[in-house]
């Protein structure tokens, strides 16, 4: 009886089950490593996401504050410029009268009206007196600063600053509500990884939400932060 002689190139069958038993071990690990990291990111990602949705609502609240802040200092410096603008009437319907007076050479007129000039406008008036008397009226000099002046131009300035202010706020608001879109993404990727069919393309998909949440990450980490 002859006996079949066995190929050399077969393993023994033993040997062959054992090493496809050690590569199903090794494909479970690998991937229960992913899955255990996928978890961990999109775990990480939706606690970044709600961050980035509370940062954005709150600098969006900070923008509304500073608009309001800001018309408010606008409606403040026009109260004072038509204060100002009152006063300077008042003072010119004075000076006309002194200049009626002084054409007239009613000097006891003159002078009674000139007792009455307002403080501001007296400054002017002797600055314009000392310069000479140019041909332009104490008005158009430096010194005349009537009341609601100052208060107009500072109010003005606040009103320039909390507007800026305003716009940074909401610029502020906008790039985190960018991130969350950004947070989006890497939920997406991390989740559709599990539901692929290679290996491969699990891992590049998990890859690449990884990249996207560090880049986010350390985005984020430049923002400023209002708690």
């Amino acid at each position: 009886m002859v006996e079949e002689a066995q190929s050399p190139d077969v393993p023994p069958s033993g040997s062959h089950q054992q090493t496809v038993h050690e590569d199903d071990r090794v494909a479970k690990r690998h991937a229960g490593i992913r899955e255990t990291l996928a978890l961990i990111l999109l775990a990480v990602t939706a606690i970044l996401t709600a961050w980035c949705g509370f940062e954005s609502s709150k600098w969006g609240g900070e923008m509304s504050i500073a608009f309001s802040r800001a018309s408010s200092a606008r409606i403040e410096a026009a109260r004072q410029q038509g204060l100002a603008n009152t006063s300077q009437q008042q003072d010119l319907m004075i000076y006309s009268v002194y200049v009626e007076a002084e054409a007239e050479g009613s000097i006891k007129l003159a002078e009674y009206v000139k007792a009455r000039f307002t403080e501001p406008f007296k400054v002017a008036f002797d600055a314009w007196v000392a310069a000479g008397r140019p041909t332009n009226a104490p008005f158009a000099m430096p010194e005349y600063v009537p009341p609601g002046t100052v208060e107009s131009a500072a109010a003005d300035q606040r009103a320039d600053q909390l507007f800026a202010q305003a716009l940074a706020n909401n610029q502020r608001g906008d790039n985190y509500t960018l991130l969350t879109v950004l947070s989006a993404l890497v939920l997406f990727f991390a989740a559709v990884s599990s539901r692929l069919n290679s290996p491969a393309t699990q891992w590049a998909a998990l890859a690449l939400a990884l990249v996207l949440f560090l880049v986010g990450a350390g985005i984020a980490a430049t923002f400023p932060v209002i708690i």
